[in-house]
């Protein structure tokens, strides 16, 4: 018997911005799909309109499957994960844990599927950036949704949110904020006549 799926569909329990008082919850599962489609977008970008050979199915994958680990460590708000770079080395041995914790609830034979998606290889370092960035303009777009409906307490997050992703320095999120992004602002009726 393997646990992985059953693992993986305790996604929804787990709970973002912690820290923060939400007008609505977010939980990882909903998170994550959010940033594989994001990431997904970025990545077609890139190859578009970058000149980049990026793979966007796989890039998809690894957005799905970014923030899996978390369903054994929980959600580490980002301004203690990020406090000092020794708290976040160790972090990043404690999430790398959790997630071959989570890969070993495979069979052999398809471990070396989801390897990849798991885990940051030389070779896949562009893709990474840009899941990176989609978990970013994922975080922005919900400091957005959350002042929209008068929650002031994601103002700091949303400054510091957009501060990240400029230093990204990513040619392929400078476009998506420029030509996606303010269609977030828009209601349901004006999103339907664009």
């Amino acid at each position: 018997m393997y646990s992985f799926f059953a693992m993986m569909a305790r996604m929804k329990y787990i709970e973002r911005w912690a820290l923060m008082r939400n007008s609505r919850q977010e939980n990882i599962s909903e998170h994550s799909l959010e940033v594989a489609m994001l990431a997904h977008g970025l990545a077609i970008i890139s190859n578009e309109r970058c000149g980049s050979q990026v793979n966007v199915e796989q890039i998809a994958l690894m957005g799905l499957y970014h923030d899996a680990n978390e369903i054994i460590t929980g959600d580490m708000p980002t301004p203690v994960k990020y406090f000092d770079d020794d708290i976040k080395d160790a972090y990043k041995r404690v999430e790398d844990v959790a997630s071959r914790t989570l890969l070993d609830k495979l069979p052999d034979y398809m471990k070396k599927y989801y390897d990849p998606v798991f885990f940051q290889r030389e070779t896949t370092k562009k893709e990474w950036k840009l899941v990176k960035a989609a978990d970013k303009l994922s975080a922005l777009i919900k400091c957005m949704e959350e002042l929209r409906s008068g929650n002031q307490e994601f103002q700091t997050a949303l400054q510091t949110t957009r501060q990240a992703l400029t230093e990204l320095g990513l040619e392929e999120v400078k476009i998506f904020m420029e030509e996606f992004l303010p269609a977030y602002h828009l209601t349901l009726d004006e999103l339907q006549k664009r």
